[in-house]
């Protein structure tokens, strides 16, 4: 928990706020915080800024929040995802957040296991807060759309195309095609099938909507691993001689959860430690 995010229900009055049961435990016990503590925190789809813990009485906690900036704008970029296996949800749901990505579909394919459909995985506050975390993580406060779809071919031939709007659609695919463009500055809608790939007909299919066929290469990925690599071919800005170079948006910097205390407070002396 890179940030802490606050929900509207959560405002008490003149910017003060209470904390819920696991902020309040993330705050005292894992991060040990005191009163005059200070700690980065954000709005849920709003502003970011500096929080000060006001009061610990028993287990609530009641900050006071002050506003310093927006959060870091996110690239335009939406992803059309084959439903994956219910274990690797949770996890590529958090680092797509975590990455950026604001708008997802979460679609069928002939290769997604029908039993996916009916985990409880995909119960619509099992997701958000999984998006949450990923949110925490990149110090974001902008929840994704997030949509299922659990028919193929009425969603791509009836709301694919209004769904994705203006910009390039990339389609990751095996085969003998152009590799992955970088470096895109237009708004981007990429498609990562399941595991085993798309099949030639869903290949037609977002064809005819406008996606263009990419290779990433002949290694065969899981998906977990296939969405982090993708998103950096898409946004990391490469060199004439094919380095990386730093970009504004994504810094891949180590982080821990101390990171978001700010500033980091001296350490307190201690009965019978002092000189």
């Amino acid at each position: 928990m890179n940030l802490l995010l606050l929900h509207p229900h959560q405002y008490l009055h003149d910017n003060l706020w209470c904390l819920d049961e696991r902020q309040g435990r993330h705050v005292r016990d894992i991060l040990g915080l005191a009163e005059g503590d200070t700690f980065r925190a954000g709005i849920l789809d709003g502003d970011v800024g500096v929080a000060r813990v006001e009061s610990i009485k028993n287990n609530e906690i009641t900050i006071l929040f002050n506003v310093e900036s927006h959060p870091t704008p996110a690239p335009s970029l939406s992803l059309l995802l084959a439903l994956p296996r219910p274990k690797m949800l949770k996890r590529i749901l958090i680092d797509a957040t975590s990455l950026g990505i604001k708008r997802i579909v979460l679609i069928n394919s002939w290769k997604v296991d029908k039993s996916y459909w009916q985990t409880p995985n995909l119960k619509a506050g099992l997701l958000r807060e999984k998006m949450l975390l990923g949110l925490e993580q990149a110090r974001d406060t902008s929840l994704p759309e997030l949509i299922l779809a659990p028919r193929f071919k009425p969603f791509v031939e009836d709301e694919l195309d209004r769904w994705a709007g203006p910009g390039r659609r990339l389609l990751a695919h095996p085969g003998d095609f152009p590799p992955m463009p970088c470096d895109l500055s237009e708004p981007v809608t990429l498609a990562i099938g399941p595991e085993g790939g798309w099949t030639d007909y869903e290949v037609e299919m977002l064809q005819r909507q406008g996606f263009e066929c990419h290779s990433f290469g002949t290694r065969i990925l899981r998906v977990e691993t296939a969405l982090p690599a993708l998103l950096d071919a898409l946004l990391i800005s490469k060199s004439k001689d094919g380095a990386a170079v730093r970009t504004d948006y994504i810094d891949f910097k180590y982080s821990t959860d101390w990171d978001w205390q700010r500033p980091p407070a001296p350490p307190r002396s201690r009965p019978g430690n002092q000189q």
